[in-house]
């Protein structure tokens, strides 16, 4: 028995062949992929064995689907809560100790209380329980000094730290496109 339709998301490319981003990993839902097939967005690369029929067409659904224009990745990226986790690799950076999404905050290295300012060079993840101990104190007040220096990251630098976190769902068809370092199952 075939998975459910929507379990099958193209992996989507940029016209280089490499994907979008790899966290999250870019991926359409099926109907986005054909909808960008039909408008001739994009060019397929390979396919799942599930076919979408209707009374007068049938297709077989893509699985890698590769952009016709190119489009350029962000030189900067945003300062978001999300990249500044993942520039951090989701490790609090006063415990160093991974953690959830969910489970981290992030922490003004000079509290906002003394001047600090909400910035990629001012900000780093932290946990709970050391934030809540460091508090509004300055590091050489309460001996809490950051693991890494924060720093504004590049594009790139997040792209590569996005491939340390591969996703859960990783279809046979992605792995000439994909670059973990640890080997994919098969399906």
């Amino acid at each position: 028995m075939s998975p459910p339709l929507e379990s099958c998301p193209a992996l989507v490319l940029n016209a280089d062949f490499r994907p979008l981003s790899y966290f999250p990993l870019s991926l359409w839902s099926w109907q986005d992929s054909i909808k960008a097939v039909f408008l001739d967005r994009v060019s397929i690369v390979s396919h799942y064995t599930h076919v979408v029929r209707s009374p007068s067409f049938e297709m077989q659904l893509p699985s890698v689907i590769a952009l016709k224009e190119y489009i350029p990745s962000a030189r900067r990226p945003a300062f978001t809560r999300f990249n500044v986790f993942l520039r951090d690799r989701f490790c609090c950076q006063y415990c160093g100790t991974p953690f959830p999404t969910h489970e981290l905050t992030f922490d003004h290295v000079v509290p906002r209380s003394k001047g600090g300012r909400t910035t990629w060079t001012n900000v780093v993840t932290a946990c709970s329980g050391c934030n809540l101990v460091k508090a509004s104190f300055l590091p050489h007040e309460c001996g809490m000094h950051p693991l890494t220096d924060p720093f504004q990251p590049s594009a790139f630098h997040l792209q590569e730290n996005g491939r340390a976190f591969p996703p859960g769902f990783l279809h046979e068809s992605w792995r000439d496109f994909l670059y973990w370092d640890s080997e994919l199952e098969a399906s």
